[in-house]
């Protein structure tokens, strides 16, 4: 069967705030940049691949309403990879990291607030389950070709991101082979 688009989009949510919790859990300034890659790795692709598949569903399903509330969401997307863009390179024990992991959380948590209760009650609204199914599907295979790292003055529209998304995302690939993420059985 699969999981609808806000199954998807709930369940990379949940995500992002489990890497969180193991920043702020981290004993050790290792454990703690681990898991900032790994937030910054998640967040990433999941804001690309949130702008170039559900964003069109929304404008193409919804109209002007849709057309509205994308460009509310690419505005929030925007503070949250201007701010991952600066905490992907900081580490873990500048006095600067976490007052900015709580900002990008705050941020974070006002868009997702938004998509739960604005976006994707319109969108499912109006698709059937197999249509939401398949916009999830899209958006996780999109996930696989995205760049890994915060690129916020790359477009965010698509075409033009698509570009800029298969351009950047080979170099963040090869990057991410030299820097250190949490063991696969602590996902």
């Amino acid at each position: 069967m699969g999981e609808t688009i806000s199954e998807a989009l709930g369940n990379d949510h949940k995500y992002l705030d489990h890497c969180y919790e193991q920043i702020k859990a981290g004993t050790d300034l290792k454990t703690k940049t681990q898991w900032r890659n790994q937030l910054t790795w998640a967040l990433a692709r999941h804001a690309i691949s949130e702008e170039l598949t559900v964003y069109p569903a929304m404008e193409k399903h919804l109209g002007e309403e849709g057309l509205k509330l994308t460009n509310e969401d690419r505005a929030q997307h925007q503070a949250v990879k201007e701010d991952l863009n600066i905490l992907q390179n900081l580490s873990p024990d500048d006095p600067k990291f976490d007052p900015l992991l709580e900002r990008l959380m705050q941020d974070l948590h006002h868009h997702i607030e938004h998509e739960s209760n604005e976006d994707m009650p319109r969108l499912e609204k109006v698709l059937s389950k197999e249509e939401s199914r398949a916009v999830a599907r899209s958006f996780q295979r999109t996930k696989m070709i995205t760049p890994t790292r915060s690129h916020p003055s790359a477009p965010n529209r698509p075409y033009f991101e698509n570009v800029a998304a298969l351009l950047a995302a080979p170099i963040d690939k090869v990057m991410d082979l030299m820097r250190s993420f949490p063991q696969d059985s602590k996902l």
